[in-house]
């Protein structure tokens, strides 16, 4: 059963941030968690986390650092490097981006140059900010274009389309990935029309990298990818941070590191280093594979509650971790106050746009949910039926009181039967 941390010098020294701590400790605690990008990472990955490596900087990579005393760094870099690469099927490995944005934006900086073309899903869709969006800074830099699904209703891409817009714009990177998108991805068409038009096929798995290891899913490396993108938390449930993995060639893997360090960071955060050389390790094991099998079982149990409620998903279901679900187009509450009314009651999630938004953005229409920090605590099918019941039953009466004080007691019920664990194995 999961405790509080022990935070001694903490709490003599800095009582608010203490108080601030418990407190989201216990938030944590008694409620769900269902953002598709948060879990819980073991103790073990916590204590690394925390651990003396934050002092070291490291500029430079394993053998080749620019600073003295980098021996015991070394180790568990090059430990997360060797792990990372068993657990993807690649050859090479970086595992010093400090976040996927990072990530994404220096493999672009790697292997193209300013004003290149870049082919990616658009935002509306189920894509990134990192893949295009006119908001960010990244779209002043490269040229982005944009595919989109055939129909909101399947999650079908348009790959007839994509090859289009390919040929018309020869892209440089063709990019298969998603932040909101729930259907598996045909990673041999990506290739298929990266080769074409003389693209690097390049996948941006932040959110399925754990299902990716633990072999739920199909891995974009064995269609012939390039390159894969993705953070470290998520459904790999290690600490928050980036990787860039590189299946087999060393010219495009030198690229890379170079334009991490000393292109884009300087020293690498080396607790977090050592806290996803841990992680990674807890990939490794058999218990790994069957965490991230139940996390799709558990996806698939509430989109059928759903369904079965004639609330529109996007995709029309789930072949992953993660739900969106029209819930102003099926129940006429907005994304907005669905997002607030499952907060009352101990469910986390965000409020998400759906496919052709007719909604403010910060107000859309949509809600995204996922599986892993529930499946973490050792919820399955059954139990997460039952909470996209609660959900759709705090939706539907999000104006009477006593229906959801209701469902927040049952709901701090589960909590309490599936404590957060302490390790993974």
């Amino acid at each position: 059963m999961s405790t509080p941390q022990d935070l001694p010098f903490i709490k003599a020294q800095d009582p608010v941030v203490y108080d601030a701590i418990r407190a989201e400790e216990k938030r944590q605690a008694n409620g769900l968690e269902l953002i598709p990008s948060e879990n819980s990472v073991s103790k073990a990955v916590l204590e690394a986390n925390g651990s003396v490596m934050t002092n070291k900087y490291a500029e430079g990579y394993p053998g080749k650092r620019y600073y003295g005393g980098c021996h015991n760094v070394d180790i568990v870099e090059d430990l997360a490097i060797e792990r990372a690469c068993k657990l993807f099927n690649c050859k090479y490995a970086n595992v010093q981006p400090h976040s996927g944005a990072p990530a994404n934006v220096a493999t672009y900086f790697g292997l193209l140059e300013p004003g290149d073309t870049i082919l990616g899903m658009d935002l509306s869709h189920g894509g990134h900010l990192t893949h295009g969006h006119p908001v960010t800074h990244i779209t002043k830099v490269f040229n982005f274009v944009r595919y989109k699904m055939k129909d909101p209703d399947t999650g079908e891409i348009d790959y007839e389309e994509m090859r289009e817009v390919a040929l018309r714009e020869k892209p440089k990177i063709i990019l298969a990935g998603f932040s909101a998108y729930s259907r598996a991805l045909d990673y041999g068409k990506f290739v298929e029309i990266a080769r074409e038009v003389g693209a690097y096929a390049v996948a941006d798995m932040a959110h399925i990298a754990g299902l990716i290891a633990g072999g739920a899913v199909e891995n974009p490396f064995d269609y012939g990818f390039d390159v894969i993108l993705t953070t470290t938390h998520k459904s790999l449930r290690g600490p928050r941070g980036g990787m860039i993995l590189t299946r087999e060639d060393p010219k495009i893997a030198k690229k890379i590191d170079k334009a991490i360090f000393p292109g884009l960071q300087g020293g690498p955060h080396m607790h977090r280093v050592a806290a996803l050389a841990v992680a990674l390790g807890e990939a490794l094991t058999p218990e790994f594979k069957t965490y991230q099998k139940q996390i799709l079982k558990n996806a698939k149990a509430m989109a059928q509650v759903f369904l079965d409620n004639d609330v529109r998903l996007m995709g029309g279901g789930t072949d992953n971790h993660l739900i969106l679900a029209d819930v102003y187009g099926s129940m006429g509450v907005t994304g907005q106050e669905a997002e607030d009314v499952l907060d009352a009651v101990g469910i986390t999630l965000n409020k998400n746009s759906i496919a052709d938004e007719p909604r403010s953005m910060f107000d859309p229409s949509g809600i995204r949910f996922g599986t892993p920090a529930i499946t973490t605590r050792g919820l399955k099918e059954a139990e997460a039926t039952r909470v996209a019941e609660l959900m759709i039953k705090a939706m539907k009466n999000k104006d009477d009181q006593s229906v959801l004080d209701e469902i927040k007691v049952e709901i701090e019920g589960i909590a309490a039967s599936f404590p957060i664990p302490d390790s993974f194995v």
